[in-house]
């Protein structure tokens, strides 16, 4: 007989097959969208993840796990799909990932630590009704304040016309759409600058690829005075990146 936990899990589920009609990302099974078997199976810990090749210059990166299998279906589920109920589970794999930057910039860092997402193109934020790294981003800063954290989020970059969607190009051609591709106006900076006068940044993203947005996001915010220490992503793709394990 299933002890009172297992069977609320699975009264849990019942339901929401019966009336969401739902299913797990990860394996498929009728009930929550990631059911606890899944949910038990993610990473607890992130690593360093460069890019390789990794653009010069580039900060040390981070990320939970390679984009593959459930964290792929994860970042998907939320980002083409709009599956809101994926974003405290992305979050919780980010701020893992933001965990581990601090503890590599913990004896240089100064003041809070700013999480600055790295944007979406507007065109794709209306197309999709929802822009999905600044949701986990916000989200992720939320936990680890929760947790005792100095952890802020802001919205500083913004993407400049006419950068195209990233899809199927290689790092050579992401490289050339993304230069000088992202800003970061000085309404942002004005305020941050208000709230938090010093701060350590971290930039977030769903994924990391090449690298060539997170370089990019880097650049732009040290092109106004704001050093960054770390990136944090959520999953890395294994193609081009190797996780030290």
């Amino acid at each position: 007989m299933p002890d009172r936990l297992g069977l609320r899990f699975a009264l849990a589920d019942a339901w929401h097959d019966l009336v969401v009609g739902g299913r797990c990302i990860g394996c498929d099974r009728p009930g929550r969208l990631l059911c606890p078997d899944c949910r038990s199976g993610l990473p607890d810990r992130a690593r360093p993840t460069p890019p390789s090749p990794a653009p010069p210059g580039i900060v040390p990166v981070f990320a939970a796990g390679p984009y593959e299998g459930t964290l792929k279906q994860l970042v998907i589920g939320l980002k083409e799909r709009q599956l809101l109920g994926l974003r405290g589970p992305l979050a919780g794999l980010l701020a893992l990932s933001v965990l581990e930057a601090l503890a590599s910039v913990t004896q240089t860092a100064a003041g809070p630590m700013v999480l600055v997402p790295v944007p979406s193109r507007p065109s794709s934020v209306r197309e999709r009704g929802l822009d999905s790294t600044t949701a986990i981003t916000s989200r992720a800063a939320a936990m680890l304040r929760q947790h005792g954290l100095d952890v802020r989020h802001h919205r500083l970059l913004r993407t400049r016309p006419g950068v195209a969607d990233q899809a199927g190009l290689d790092s050579r051609q992401r490289q050339a759409n993304l230069d000088g591709s992202i800003t970061c106006p000085a309404s942002g900076i004005r305020t941050l600058a208000r709230t938090v006068p010093r701060a350590t940044f971290v930039v977030c993203d769903d994924v990391i690829t090449t690298g060539a947005t997170a370089r990019e996001a880097q650049r732009a915010l040290e092109s106004v005075g704001l050093g960054v220490r770390a990136i944090a992503t959520v999953a890395a793709t294994q193609r081009r990146s190797r996780v030290q394990m």
